[in-house]
């Protein structure tokens, strides 16, 4: 595991210079005893309750590009507090990020209500990406009965530089992870399959099959 270790204190007050030097020390003691190798050490001063924080912003940028997999953090509220919590916990869950704790000792336990909130946001945000494709789909079905032509907007399409799906079975994503297999370790029996997919891709994708046979389900 590639780890970023982030620790937090709300004032610039000198007592509290050695809460974030403690908070440091126990993580480096936490991602020793798991065997975790720390690419960075952040700290910073700043409300638990604001989401523009440049500390909390680098951490991200190391998810983001898949430098780490790990987040280190004493306990939850030194990620965020209220609304930012919750928004931080759920973006670092579509990344596919694990989060240990010292005051766990391992991942990090969300609580029911925290974990009932999250449930709720992805599922209306998968809603709301629904709602968004189905606007355009509508507004190009309206575009083609009125005379355009999408083929007229393919010529350079090998050209474009969209990011593309990356495609695997998901059938056997689903299978590992019933024998508990954790996604780190999935995307690695993956890559020996020769799918060259990362822990993020497949843990986001592994939520669209949850939401979809949940939606399912309802039915």
């Amino acid at each position: 595991m590639k780890a970023v270790l982030y620790a937090r204190v709300s004032t610039e007050k000198e007592a509290q210079e050695s809460s974030i030097q403690r908070q440091k020390q126990e993580l480096d003691v936490l991602a020793k005893a798991r065997g975790m190798e720390i690419i960075d050490r952040i700290e910073e001063k700043a409300s638990g309750y604001s989401i523009e924080r440049e500390g909390i912003l680098k951490v991200l940028e190391h998810f983001s590009s898949e430098e780490a997999d790990t987040l280190l953090i004493q306990d939850e509220t030194r990620l965020g507090r209220g609304n930012t919590k919750i928004a931080l916990l759920h973006h670092l869950r579509k990344l596919g990020v694990s989060i240990y704790t010292v005051s766990t000792e391992g991942e990090l336990e969300v609580s029911e209500s925290d974990s009932m909130v999250l449930q709720i946001v992805g599922i209306v945000e998968e809603y709301q990406r629904h709602l968004h494709n189905m606007k355009i789909r509508r507004g190009m079905r309206k575009a083609v009965a009125e005379g355009y032509n999408p083929a007229e907007n393919l010529k350079n399409i090998d050209q474009a530089k969209g990011r593309e799906r990356k495609e695997f079975p998901i059938e056997e994503v689903v299978r590992l992870k019933h024998k508990k297999l954790t996604f780190q370790e999935i995307a690695a029996t993956l890559r020996g399959l020769g799918y060259d997919v990362s822990k993020a891709t497949v843990h986001r994708r592994y939520q669209e099959y949850q939401l979809v046979e949940n939606e399912n389900d309802t039915r």
